[in-house]
């Protein structure tokens, strides 16, 4: 659908922007929003959280002098809207597509990206660093973070906020508030306040205020600074950030231009010497009805109707991997009253929301506070519970620190349910969950699995509520599962155990985790050059199968592992083995399949997974050199 935006083609950068009159700034606001849903609509991607910035982004830009003046976006869900005004709307129909705009900030795209964020809380700590290095440098320039309120139940935006407080370095944070009600309502009169507190006249009245009381004995002088924060608290919600060191304006209504151009224009001529947080109450979604009515369905879509905003998800008769997790977890949970299941604001993204329904009081979503969340199941399991943590790969990445030292080291039985193992597609680096396997192997006490198929995930479901030892995590990828046949409910594998699925001569394949389908049909190749391969199912990383990696070893020429993980995972572990119990016989040749040790771009999974040469058509060439056939092969044809 063709949409007319004749302001907006005006526009290429911020500075076309600056040149029209304020009257115009609604109607161009208009104009992004049609395009922003247009785009979207043939692209998939984050669409409700943009939504909801397109007059925070069109005021920000016009106020401020981007890209000398920073602004960093924190997560960069609701980045669109800016990438349209920054020169790259003839690319916008290109976001989260192989070789297009990533759909994240990212400092290699653009200089008005001044900082990549694609994990949440970030944005405070970076605006600091830059204008520190401001400071240092001599400039004026002004920083300014936008942040929302989800961000906010994480720890680090609050340590963040006491650093900047305390070193009193002249930043913007906006609080973008489109969910959590932490303030009154906005309305005429607190738009008013906003207006008056972000006033030059205000300040200037506070600022005498403050001298005076100055002049009064200490007592009185700390009374009076008090009474004056905590009125304004009242009237605006904004003690919590007062006490941080913040000064406070809002909140305000995010979507109306008419209140955010006055109160941007007055932060930025002011010249605060200290960080300022303007708090402005926003819409997910915001302007195009079904994604109003459905925030969360239309956080991440794929391309849609517009007209209906009905979703082109394709059919398949495989489950998604997240959702046979959810249903195995929910299975146990009926019959064992000590599992229970948490997450880090991603009760959709893991299964959890299904499990809420059945057992709400069993499961817990403790915000994007992912240290808080390790800790608390380590609390729980250290008291006979079964907690299983239903964290993301990179995003569990953030709790290491958790990981290490309140389970690992205290030996206690944590269950960490890994999704979005591997390559993940239009997320691209951010979200790939390439490192699990490598940062959690090197852990003392760790039990570590990875699943073929969706049945096997059911099995090591069940094996992670019967293992009491200790830690243990088991990983799965994101999207639709193999199709095969599902138990009613899992069995116990026993622990460090793999499983042969095929026998065959001279090449023998050890994948690990979710390649078994590429595996299969690489097999189907040897097979049909004569070559008949054995395939065995790793099932665990830790403990490893020695038996059945010494039985493969001695027995083949070619023993090829291959894992959906960095170098530093399971094939370092099997090498290891080999090498220290000198079980690498005179000719076998061994070849790790990992990962490339490079940060990929995001494409479509199958290209990434070819991009990273782990597809079916790479293990049968791996088997083939390693026997030496394509240099036989290549030989006879220059014969």
């Amino acid at each position: 659908m063709a949409v007319e935006t004749p302001l907006l083609d005006r526009i290429k950068f911020p500075s076309d922007l600056r040149e029209f009159p304020e009257d115009d700034l609604r109607q161009i606001a208009d104009e992004v929003r049609a395009e922003l849903v247009d785009a979207v609509s043939q692209t998939g991607g984050h669409l409700g959280a943009s939504l909801g910035v397109v007059e925070l982004t069109t005021a920000i830009h016009y106020v401020f002098n981007t890209p000398d003046d920073i602004l960093i976006w924190d997560v960069g869900h609701q980045c669109y809207p800016h990438k349209i005004l920054t020169g790259r709307r003839d690319r916008i129909r290109t976001i989260r597509q192989k070789n297009g705009l990533s759909g994240f900030t990212k400092r290699s795209e653009s200089e008005y990206d001044p900082f990549g964020a694609a994990h949440s809380s970030t944005s405070i700590s970076a605006g600091l660093g830059f204008a520190q290095a401001r400071d240092f440098s001599g400039k004026n320039n002004d920083v300014v973070a936008v942040i929302g309120d989800g961000s906010m139940t994480a720890g680090m935006a609050y340590e963040a906020m006491n650093n900047a407080g305390a070193n009193g370095n002249r930043m913007i944070v906006v609080l973008n508030d489109n969910e959590m009600s932490i303030a009154p309502p906005v309305g005429a009169l607190n738009n008013y306040l906003s207006r008056l507190l972000s006033s030059k006249q205000y300040r200037g009245l506070r600022e005498l205020g403050r001298d005076i009381a100055e002049k009064l004995p200490h007592p009185i002088e700390m009374a009076a600074k008090r009474a004056e924060e905590y009125a304004r608290g009242m009237f605006t919600g904004g003690t919590l950030f007062e006490e941080l060191g913040f000064y406070y304006v809002g909140p305000i209504d995010g979507h109306n231009l008419d209140h955010l151009i006055p109160v941007l224009k007055n932060l930025k001529e002011s010249e605060l010497p200290g960080p300022v947080l303007l708090h402005a109450v926003t819409i997910k979604g915001k302007g195009y009805e079904p994604a109003e009515k459905s925030t969360h369905r239309y956080h991440g879509v794929a391309s849609f109707d517009v007209n209906s905003g009905e979703q082109k998800k394709g059919t398949s008769n495989a489950p998604a991997y997240t959702k046979v997790f959810a249903e195995s977890l929910i299975k146990h949970a009926n019959i064992d009253e000590k599992v229970v299941g948490l997450t880090g604001a991603m009760p959709d993204g893991t299964g959890m929301d299904l499990f809420e329904k059945v057992h709400p009081d069993r499961m817990f979503d403790v915000g994007i506070a992912e240290q808080h969340a390790v800790t608390f199941a380590a609390g729980m399991a250290a008291e006979g519970y079964k907690p299983f943590a239903a964290i993301y790969s990179t995003f569990l990445q953030r709790a290491y620190d958790q990981v290490v030292h309140d389970v690992a080291i205290q030996n206690l039985p944590v269950r960490f349910a890994i999704d979005r193992a591997g390559l993940v597609g239009a997320d691209g680096q951010t979200h790939a969950g390439s490192f699990d396997v490598a940062y959690l192997g090197c852990l003392p006490n760790f039990v570590l699995m990875a699943c073929a198929d969706e049945a096997e995930l059911c099995h090591m479901v069940a094996t992670a509520v019967a293992y009491d030892e200790g830690p243990c995590a088991f990983r799965f990828p994101r999207g639709e599962s193999v199709g095969v046949d599902m138990p009613e409910i899992g069995e116990i594998l026993e622990i460090g155990k793999g499983r042969i699925i095929q026998e065959g001569s001279k090449v023998a394949i050890l994948s690990y985790g979710g390649r078994m389908v590429e595996v299969l049909k690489a097999a189907d190749e040897l097979a049909a050059k004569g070559l008949p391969a054995t395939i065995a199912d790793a099932r665990f990383a830790k403990p490893l199968d020695t038996d059945l990696v010494e039985r493969l070893a001695k027995e083949h020429e070619v023993l090829i592992t291959i894992e959906e993980g960095s170098i530093g995972g399971f094939a370092a572990r099997v090498m290891d083995h080999l090498i220290r119990h000198d079980k690498i016989v005179p000719g076998l040749k061994i070849r790790p399949m990992t990962l490339p040790d490079k940060f990929q771009n995001q494409a479509s999974p199958f290209d990434m997974y070819d991009e990273a040469e782990l597809n079916a058509r790479h293990i049968t060439a791996t088997a083939l050199e390693a026997l030496g056939i394509n240099a036989v092969l290549e030989e006879s044809k220059s014969a």
